[in-house]
């Protein structure tokens, strides 16, 4: 007799999507079912710790309650009417998260790409308008290793192969220097440069950690040379690496918020271009727009999400938290292991050799991670995780390098 291989609902799953789904992603291969607070459960009736947080999108952790209530009430009384018409959640959400960046102006959008997007049409028309560059001149410097989105804009002045390849011709007007050296931004500075655009960790590329100093010594020089920094704040922002944004860690405050992931608390696709009133009041009617953008639905959650940052403290719990569990991954000892890094609860493991193993041997004992640019393991916990949960993963984690 033939043995037949046994078919699960997780295989059966997996199969479907593979056969029907572009192959755009290599995800472990579970399928997870349902989720709460720090912990998922796949179809298999597994839980796991998730220390993924679906790349910072749900800082909240899965399925808040407050979310969730605030998001069948709204969507009961409405859910799009597009800006084409007011909504009553618009102008509180504007106002509410101006106010916690301490800006003068919020535009919404959906993706974080989109953002970038909007943050990136807002300095070139902020260069032609108010520095008085030539029409169609303009240019932004940005960060080799950076990840700003997928859009073939965000991937033309990408530094990875992988982002790039036969996606071309990509748009110009972009300049890519060293992360970390203040020197190459002075260098590539003129007259035609409107903005620089970074990462104050560069998540995606392995948790990246900039020289002490230079984020406020790149405000400074942006400062100087009237042009606009612009801080993608999209995965390490709302309390994520133990302060409100990343660049608190500096004191900095930059031109430009470009905000995302966690802004919804994973229920809903809410980011946004905050900034002064000099540079998004160079959109007028017309020049931008998109028809979900500042949606009720998107509003109403996005409003209460950033409630929740404040009501349960989420800023210190990650500060906190994520000190302890940097030091705990400090202690680990193998030879694979090349080097630790972190901020609140963004950490990383970077290995010299390729972390898919890791990953997948920690998925076996119920900890979910992924890995970064073939040899990093990334550590990102939902904020709201116990030292309790944080200490079972250590336990894990020394399990599988103790192989």
């Amino acid at each position: 007799m033939i043995a037949t291989a046994t078919i699960t609902p997780t295989s059966d799953f997996i199969a479907r999507e593979d056969a029907w789904g572009a192959h755009s992603y290599h995800p472990l291969d579970l399928v997870i079912a349902e989720a709460k607070g720090a912990w998922v459960t796949d179809l298999e009736g597994h839980r796991y710790l998730d220390c993924l947080s679906a790349y910072s999108a749900v800082n909240q952790g899965h399925c808040h309650p407050r979310l969730l209530r605030v998001m069948i009430e709204q969507a009961a009384r409405v859910t799009l009417t597009s800006r084409a018409f007011r909504n009553d959640q618009l102008g509180g959400f504007c106002e509410e998260l101006a106010h916690y960046c301490g800006m003068e102006m919020v535009l919404p959008m959906n993706t974080g790409a989109e953002a970038v997007e909007t943050a990136i049409k807002a300095a070139r028309r902020w260069g032609y308008r108010t520095k008085g560059i030539a029409d169609g001149e303009a240019q932004i410097i940005a960060f080799e290793h950076n990840f700003h989105g997928r859009t073939t804009t965000l991937v033309g002045f990408s530094s990875e192969p992988a982002y790039r390849a036969q996606f071309g011709p990509f748009a110009p007007g972009f300049v890519l220097v060293p992360f970390g050296d203040i020197e190459a931004v002075r260098r590539a500075m003129t007259g035609n440069t409107c903005a620089v655009l970074f990462e104050p960790i560069q998540c995606e590329a392995g948790v990246l950690m900039p020289p002490a100093g230079f984020v406020r010594e790149l405000a400074a020089l942006c400062a100087e040379r009237n042009v606009l920094l612009m801080a993608d704040e999209i995965q390490t922002g709302l309390g994520r690496t133990g302060a409100r944004f990343a660049c608190d860690h500096e004191s900095v405050t930059p031109d430009v918020y470009i905000l995302g992931k966690a802004l919804s608390g994973g229920f809903y696709p809410v980011s946004a271009v905050v900034s002064r009133r000099e540079v998004l009041g160079v959109f007028d009617p017309g020049s931008h727009g998109s028809t979900f953008g500042g949606n009720p639905l998107g509003c109403a959650v996005a409003r209460e999400a950033l409630r929740i940052v404040h009501d349960e403290q989420l800023v210190a719990r990650s500060a906190r938290e994520g000190t302890w569990l940097l030091a705990q991954l400090r202690t680990l000892e193998h030879p694979a292991i090349k080097a630790v890094r972190g901020r609140g609860l963004m950490c990383a493991i970077e290995l010299h050799v390729p972390a898919r193993p890791y990953c997948e041997a920690l998925q076996q004992r119920g900890v979910l991670c992924k890995e970064t640019h073939g040899t990093v393991i990334r550590l990102s916990p939902p904020l709201v995780v116990s030292r309790e949960d944080l200490a079972w993963a250590m336990e894990q984690l020394r399990a599988v390098f103790a192989a």
